[in-house]
């Protein structure tokens, strides 16, 4: 996970990342929880994946869409905790993403958290291990076996084993 942004995060946020990337699935929810992060799950407009903003009883909340597949809510949730880790400062009135992960922020901003949020939800330690224990299947098959022990889309896994 140790990357260009990962001497901008605090020591406790990366213990807090390490402790929970050990395993997977990654549990996004209790990794959120764990950072002070309220996760609701809500009827969001169409097109919006989720957002992340101020909670009125402190702190901050993610809000994922409830009508899009558990795997992008993974993701979304993954993503949302990327700004809150590395953005905090810009999330002031919200940060809205559409569902391809697009804010009114930079597009460098953007790509932080996408990135970030791949390495959160799925570890390269753990899809190269998982990659060798499956090589005996083929590549599309490999793909659909990650994607589904990771609990995350065939193209968010697909752009991971592409890194």
């Amino acid at each position: 996970m140790k990357v260009s942004y990962y001497s901008r995060l605090s020591p406790e946020h990366i213990s807090i990342l390490e402790e929970f990337t050990k395993d997977v699935p990654v549990k996004v929810g209790a990794l959120a929880k764990a950072l002070g992060l309220k996760v609701v799950v809500a009827a969001l407009p169409l097109k919006i994946s989720g957002l992340i903003k101020p909670d009125p009883d402190g702190g901050f909340v993610i809000k994922v869409n409830r009508f899009e597949p558990k795997e992008r809510q993974r993701f979304t949730i993954a993503h949302e905790i990327a700004h809150f880790l590395l953005h905090r400062d810009k999330i002031q009135a919200g940060v809205v993403d559409s569902v391809l992960y697009r804010s009114k922020l930079s597009s460098r901003v953007e790509a932080e958290a996408n990135r970030l949020a791949a390495d959160i939800i799925m570890p390269l330690d753990k899809v190269s291990e998982l990659s060798a224990v499956y090589r005996t299947q083929g590549d599309h098959q490999i793909i659909a076996t990650l994607a589904e022990t990771f609990q995350v889309s065939r193209q968010a896994m697909e752009i991971r084993t592409g890194d």
